[in-house]
């Protein structure tokens, strides 16, 4: 598991509200979009967990120039395997997206319900995985607010996501939470 370096907080407080900034100025531009063509989509991952897509969001801008996946997954604490309160944070979780659709180098985000591990994942597609990990590791500050510590944890793989997804590892793995698994 990869856990990520967070920045100091007050680093990662003016990361997030530049974020923020450049997200309503998107959302006012009609540049932010939540498409349903991969709603109810379900993803194997190499740890036997299986994760379905509740949400989509992309923003207008051009291709990648550095294409890179970047996979994160986090337990909520304190609500294990109450439905009712994952219901409640997949829906509340729309108010999430001025976290991260204003950092640079974000394109699309896959929004993964919680698993058999009650792990939620995020599948995006980033351009340039230096921006990624700087994502990350302000992104850290928010995620421990609600999540167990030790649960945060991410991945960058090289390429796009739909080449992540569709390049998925055909060999289980338990310590690979974030590969992909073609089911048998």
């Amino acid at each position: 598991m990869t856990a990520p370096i967070p920045y100091p907080w007050y680093v990662a407080a003016a990361a997030i509200g530049r974020c923020a900034i450049t997200a309503v100025v998107l959302m006012l531009r009609r540049q932010v979009h939540q498409p349903t063509i991969e709603y109810g989509r379900v993803v194997g991952f190499s740890d036997g967990t299986q994760a379905r897509v509740y949400r989509e969001t992309t923003v207008d801008d051009a291709a990648p120039t550095e294409p890179v996946t970047l996979i994160v997954g986090f337990r909520i604490r304190w609500i294990g395997g109450n439905r009712v309160v994952h219901w409640l944070f997949r829906v509340e979780s729309i108010c999430n997206t001025v976290l991260f659709v204003g950092f640079p180098g974000f394109r699309s985000k896959l929004w993964m319900a919680d698993d058999a591990n009650h792990r939620y994942r995020g599948v995006y597609d980033w351009d340039g995985g230096h921006r990624a990990h700087a994502y990350v590791r302000a992104l850290w500050w928010p995620l421990m607010v609600i999540s167990e510590r030790d649960s945060i944890a991410y991945r960058i793989v090289e390429g796009t996501r739909a080449a992540t997804l569709a390049g998925a590892d055909p060999l289980p793995d338990r310590q690979q939470w974030w590969r992909p698994h073609l089911s048998a």
